[in-house]
């Protein structure tokens, strides 16, 4: 029988001064069986990060042709691409043929460092294409953060992001790698 996903709600107060977004959203997230704190609370930082109307999970690990968040226009073309962690340049690509804007996310520490070294020069080619790395501290403490039913306080402002349960706080300041 296969595992099915674990369902985490999340109430967020985002303060995004650097874009002047201010909005408070109730989300539902399906942790995948394979899928870890860390990972899970990076696509939530992801949705704080580009938070906007219409911008929602994909299927992520669950489908090989959909990323872990998106916005689409009207008419259905992709405006929005993001995914997480350390994909293949080869799926990169393919997300910067069918969507307006691709980002990812990568996360891992040392890792994260290694697939960049390898990946760099091939990732530069990619025009809509933006990288963002987290520290490599960021993950364990945005973990720290997970909880089924999570409520949390979110600012961003000059690029840093902060996020609050109220007991526990995380400083994230990820660097744009391209």
């Amino acid at each position: 029988m296969a595992l099915k996903a674990t369902i985490y709600k999340a109430e967020l107060q985002i303060a995004d001064l650097d874009r002047n977004y201010y909005a408070d959203h109730a989300l539902t997230l399906a942790r995948h069986p394979s899928e870890t704190d860390e990972r899970m609370m990076v696509r939530l930082l992801a949705f704080v990060l580009y938070a906007r109307d219409g911008l929602g999970f994909g299927k992520g690990l669950c489908e090989d042709d959909e990323p872990d968040l998106w916005a689409k226009d009207l008419t259905g073309a992709i405006e929005l691409w993001i995914d997480v962690g350390q994909p293949d340049e080869r799926w990169l690509r393919k997300a910067c043929s069918r969507a307006r804007e691709v980002v990812l996310i990568a996360y891992g520490g040392r890792a994260a460092d290694v697939w960049w070294n390898q990946n760099q020069a091939a990732l530069a080619r990619l025009e809509r294409l933006s990288v963002l790395r987290l520290p490599a501290d960021a993950g364990a403490g945005l973990a720290a953060l997970a909880d089924r039913n999570m409520r949390l306080q979110c600012t961003v402002q000059d690029g840093q992001v902060w996020l609050t349960d109220g007991s526990r706080s995380v400083h994230i300041e990820p660097v744009r790698l391209t």
